[in-house]
């Protein structure tokens, strides 16, 4: 879900880019030679430490969600039912999100009435047009809670980084984006380990591993529903990309459409695909104080990264990705006796280097060079005018 909540508020602009900082500093502050200094020093400072906090919240909600998905799906004892815990993770989602619109809307009840009129009801336009990606992501939530059922939480984690390539095929085919070459070989080394790490896991699988513990596994059917969730987050994507983009509403606001709209489409599913069960053991079968607290991670993780992914850039996230992946394969050892095999090794190693090389920008990296060089070089022409000022004459 991670990955599909960036898709939806677009990407921020990373600690490299081009903002700058103003410094106010007050007409009767004396300024010495070091107090400019020490504040540039304090924004570094600042920065790193917000850089620090996205890498370690990114990395924990890549890896938690997809390790507690799993764990809930396998343990034993009774387990819930995937599709009632995907709506009352949008509905835990729509409650928080309209308690974040009262508070921008300066905690006046009047004044948060009226902007939810004004978006959701006499802008049905805009509102039919979130429809789309609201019933898209209640089917892929449920595609994800599949695939956890019947992958280990490595191989999961690895698989659903295909979300990389259908959304970047959806750029090329739908907005006619063109990738450059190392994105091409991005995507190429990035089939290439998933395609292994699910050959290693077929082999395991035929030299006879230890069957789970939890409800019987289709490691195919895991399959395809990853390959889903991953066509559909890509879909997702793009589509707000295209349709949504510009529109003049808050990261708050857009998340409580989606999960208004969303709901029903949650509804339609729990009494489509388990409507007899529910009728038979109750909706809340199987629940428990770690069911709830998967809800509620599910429903809070993605709106924590929507604010902390401005403060990310991309060689950040591919390491936040890349660092989810190693911790998910640490503790699915210790956890679920995964067994880690070397082919299974080669394959997520090429992942993680799809995912940094498809994020490089050769073009960025050159002029950031340049940039640098530029500067370097001013700064050694004033030092040698320096030098030269202390010079005797000849």
């Amino acid at each position: 879900m991670g990955k599909a909540m960036e898709d939806v508020f677009g990407r921020g602009q990373g600690l490299g880019g081009s903002s700058s900082v103003v410094v106010l500093i007050p007409s009767h502050t004396s300024m010495t030679s070091n107090s400019i200094p020490t504040t540039a020093m304090n924004i570094h400072v600042n920065a790193n430490t917000l850089k620090y906090i996205s890498l370690i919240t990114l990395t924990l909600q890549n890896a938690i969600l997809g390790l507690s998905m799993r764990y809930a799906r396998t343990r034993p004892g009774e387990i819930f039912i995937s599709t009632t815990a995907v709506l009352m993770s949008e509905l835990v989602k729509l409650l928080t999100c309209l308690v974040l619109v009262f508070n921008e809307e300066g905690k006046d009840a009047q004044k948060f009435v009226r902007t939810l009129h004004k978006t959701i009801i006499a802008n049905p336009v805009d509102t039919l047009k979130v429809c789309v990606p609201s019933l898209v992501y209640i089917v892929q939530n449920n595609l994800l809670y599949v695939s956890a059922s019947h992958l280990d939480a490595a191989t999961y984690q690895v698989t659903y980084q295909l979300k990389i390539l259908t959304t970047a095929m959806f750029a090329v085919f739908i907005l006619r984006r063109r990738l450059i070459h190392t994105q091409w070989g991005a995507l190429v080394l990035l089939i290439a380990g998933v395609v292994t790490v699910q050959l290693a896991q077929t082999v395991d699988d035929n030299v006879g591993s230890a069957p789970p513990t939890g409800p019987e596994q289709n490691r195919l059917l895991g399959l395809w529903a990853a390959l889903g969730a991953c066509f559909l987050s890509g879909f997702a994507g793009i589509y707000f990309e295209k349709i949504l983009k510009g529109a003049d509403i808050s990261v708050w606001m857009r998340n409580v459409q989606l999960s208004l709209l969303s709901i029903p489409f949650g509804l339609l599913t729990c009494f489509i695909n388990d409507g007899r069960q529910i009728a038979s053991v109750g909706f809340f079968y199987g629940y428990d104080l770690f069911i709830w607290y998967l809800i509620f991670l599910q429903a809070g993780g993605g709106l924590i990264v929507a604010v902390v992914v401005k403060y990310a850039d991309n060689i950040l996230k591919g390491f936040a990705t890349s660092l989810a992946i190693v911790v998910s394969c640490i503790a699915s050892i210790y956890i679920f006796d995964f067994k880690l095999t070397t082919r299974f090794a080669v394959g997520a190693g090429l992942v993680i280097a799809s995912i940094f090389l498809y994020g490089y920008d050769p073009k960025k990296s050159a002029a950031s060079s340049r940039q640098t060089t530029v500067a370097s070089a001013q700064k050694n022409d004033t030092k040698s005018e320096d030098e030269e000022k202390l010079l005797p004459r000849v």
